[in-house]
């Protein structure tokens, strides 16, 4: 009877303990996996974070790119809308440029064409010349007797062969039957027109300056 008891006791210890083992264990997995939760949470916030950092450098690095682009434009636009010797220069260079192209593909009138844009072309240094040259002028020079109407005149005089050459090539332009040279030709008499127009607005301005020569004729003559 008491071996019965011992060994009945035994059984009973030996599934305690084996129960205890088992839930030790259970709680270890419980832990370690909990623990490897945890650190998967910290890799994808790690992450999270360095994707958000490069998000946010691509998207600064875009603003920047805009904010240089509308400067560039910006520029742009200023330096469009400002009148000098250079960009006159351009302006004409331009213009015989693409007159040249059109004359090389016109067999009729090509020739007429190649003659004014090589007259443009002659012309073009000098004008940028003379309109440097009113733009450098001394200032106390001007102040005193005025701008450099020699070379304004000079200018003048240069407009009126410019708008002989505007007119001979709208005749030639409305003889040209391919479309796309027509509108290449009345682009470019529409872009010699706009540059007559800055410089007479250049010539008015000059003109219009103060200066004590001018002054004192204006107040003989009241």
């Amino acid at each position: 009877m008491k071996k019965t008891l011992i060994i009945a006791f035994l059984l009973m210890f030996g599934l305690v303990v084996q129960a205890q083992a088992v839930s030790t264990n259970s709680n270890q997995g419980n832990k370690t996996g909990q623990a490897n939760a945890q650190g998967n949470q910290a890799g994808n916030a790690v992450q999270t974070q360095e994707k958000n950092k490069v998000k946010n450098q691509g998207e600064e690095t875009q603003v920047q790119t805009q904010e240089q682009n509308s400067v560039k434009t910006k520029d742009k636009k200023e330096n469009k809308g400002q009148f000098n010797a250079e960009s006159h220069r351009s302006t004409v260079a331009t213009f015989v440029q693409s007159l040249l192209t059109v004359a090389d593909r016109e067999g009729g009138i090509g020739q007429e064409v190649k003659v004014i844009a090589e007259q443009q072309n002659n012309i073009k240094d000098r004008a940028s010349d003379l309109i440097n040259a009113v733009e450098n002028r001394n200032k106390v020079k001007t102040f005193l007797i005025g701008t450099s109407y020699k070379n304004l005149g000079e200018l003048r005089s240069q407009m009126v062969q410019t708008r002989n050459q505007i007119e001979q090539l709208t005749r030639l332009a409305n003889k040209v039957e391919n479309e796309g040279d027509k509108t290449e030709l009345q682009n470019q008499i529409q872009a010699l027109e706009q540059e007559q127009t800055n410089i007479n607005n250049f010539i008015a301005q000059n003109e219009s300056k103060f200066s004590l020569f001018g002054w004192a004729v204006k107040l003989f003559r009241k």
